[in-house]
């Protein structure tokens, strides 16, 4: 099979790249019933420019690539062994291209292979059937998504729906919370996968395999098809939203499977997922490798361009939206100014810094002067030009509340004035923020393009050893906008939306099935 490489090197960078249909339909409904000129209305016209760059571009639409995850069904007599080591040549090939950033990193180390290859890296599935043809579906499903999945063993008590027993309406309960628990860390509005019963690795496993399903399709069981509906719908009413900023859209499409179980064992899985629901596959000649057939694109590419009216609608609520320009590095006077809610637009320079940069500074100097500077929360996709200098590819924001208990005394320790993320961070931030004078700014997750867009110049790279997503980068940005969620004077956003969807989620705590 001599094509086979570069067919599978062909879905790695179409996946990466380009959103498929029914997941452009889902984007496309949610933007349209947000109200013009919202939070969560101006987080969706960033997602949707996104999209249609990264496409532009051939890049990837968000910088986390995650773990590439394969499902592979095969003929009967098909050479797996070959087929593993192709499906790797086409990892490390991909990686090299700068279409997935390099994920794989070693658990005890922490080293990063720097090709996306290591123990269990990338996840392959092999499956033998009676066609005689090879199906190859790949989802690149990122870390932030990934560490908002979550399993629950039934009976259970779960906050603002008290008891969830081994039923269809416990399960319910339980699938109504993993959204809630998301919040807008997973880069909401989202697309869940839930597996029902199994044991605790099935379960988890049956709940991702159903992110390979369309969003449109149809569940054959009725039971679980009227639990898909119900949770579709009432998920919304949660008020989360886009990025969690509040809104209408929270959840984009949800799809249920069922095995059978142990007596002593009821599990509830949910594989959460991102808006960047990167998911495609493509049938192979079994004999040459070459494709035949591509899987999830039924037709022309759905236009995700805002209408004319939807461009005045916004542009009148932007009016009303303070906007600040800040020229980096900042004072502790201009960040006490700032409140949530407003927009800031940044120029001049930022650092980047994740779990390892945290990590390292609580224990040792920081490698350039932090002192009113400002800390992104990004891993991103680099690669070098043709005078070998570092070009930025892909560069949106990473989950924050990972570093929750660094970030604090990171920023009194160095200075730092102000941290650019997604999602939101805790108390202990907030608190440093009030004491210190510092300002959290919310990135619209997934955003890649759009913000690579912003980056003009890379002055210089830090820590290096750690990896290319863990280094500290040090870029000047012109134009780089973001919203205050968490400000100097005690307010968090995110705070307030968590504890508003949990008085609604509780609407939801009587039975609904019989």
């Amino acid at each position: 099979m001599e094509k086979l490489q570069d067919s599978i090197y062909q879905l790695i960078v179409e996946t990466s790249t380009n959103l498929p249909n029914d997941v452009r339909r889902a984007i496309k409904a949610a933007k349209e019933k947000e109200n013009a000129g919202t939070r969560a209305a101006l987080s969706l016209g960033t997602i949707t420019e996104n999209i249609e760059m990264a496409d532009e571009n051939i890049s990837p639409i968000c910088q986390d690539t995650g773990m590439p995850t394969f499902e592979v069904k095969v003929p009967v007599g098909v050479n797996q062994i070959k087929m593993k080591k192709a499906i790797h040549e086409a990892i490390a090939r991909a990686t090299k291209d700068a279409k997935l950033r390099p994920n794989s990193v070693d658990s005890l180390t922490g080293k990063n292979t720097g090709d996306n290859l290591g123990e269990g890296t990338p996840v392959i599935h092999f499956e033998q059937w009676e066609k005689d043809v090879i199906d190859v579906r790949l989802i690149l499903k990122g870390g932030g998504c990934e560490n908002k999945n979550i399993q629950y063993s039934l009976p259970t008590e779960l906050e603002g729906l008290g008891r969830a027993g081994r039923d269809l309406d416990g399960i319910r309960k339980c699938i109504m919370h993993s959204v809630y628990q998301a919040q807008g860390q997973g880069c909401s509005a989202g697309f869940i996968g839930v597996g029902i019963g199994g044991d605790r690795t099935t379960s988890y496993s049956l709940a991702k395999e159903q992110l390979f399903r369309t969003v449109d399709d149809v569940n054959p069981n009725l039971e679980l098809q009227k639990l898909e509906d119900y949770v579709l719908e009432n998920a919304n009413k949660l008020g989360i939203g886009t990025m969690g900023f509040g809104g209408e859209a929270t959840l984009l499409g949800v799809k249920v499977g069922a095995m059978n179980r142990l007596p002593a064992s009821f599990f509830v899985s949910v594989a959460y997922n991102c808006w960047a629901y990167r998911r495609l596959g493509v049938v192979l000649d079994q004999e040459t490798g070459e494709i035949q057939e591509w899987l999830y694109k039924d037709g022309e590419k759905v236009d995700l361009n805002t209408t004319n009216e939807e461009v005045a609608a916004t542009a009148e609520v932007q009016d009303e939206v303070r906007e600040v320009v800040l020229q980096a590095p900042v004072t502790e006077e201009q960040i006490r100014e700032l409140k949530v809610g407003d927009v800031v637009i940044i120029n001049g320079m930022m650092h980047t810094g994740r779990d390892a940069i945290h990590h390292h500074l609580m224990d040792h100097d920081a490698p350039i002067d932090l002192n009113g500077q400002i800390i992104y929360h990004c891993g991103p996709v680099m690669a070098k030009d043709a005078d070998d200098n570092w070009t930025v590819k892909a560069a949106g924001p990473t989950t924050s509340i990972r570093e929750e208990p660094y970030q604090g005394d990171i920023m009194k320790k160095f200075g730092i004035r102000a941290v650019i993320g997604k999602g939101g961070m805790g108390p202990k931030t907030l608190k440093a923020l009030e004491e210190h004078g510092g300002v959290y700014l919310n990135a619209i997750g997934g955003a890649a393009q759009y913000y690579a867009d912003c980056i003009k110049e890379v002055k210089g790279v830090d820590l290096i050893d750690f990896g290319i997503p863990e280094a500290m980068w040090h870029l000047e940005v012109e134009g780089f906008a973001a919203i205050v969620t968490m400000d100097s004077h005690g307010n968090s956003l995110h705070a307030d939306v968590d504890k508003s969807s949990l008085e609604k989620l509780a609407q939801f705590k009587e039975p609904v099935f019989k």
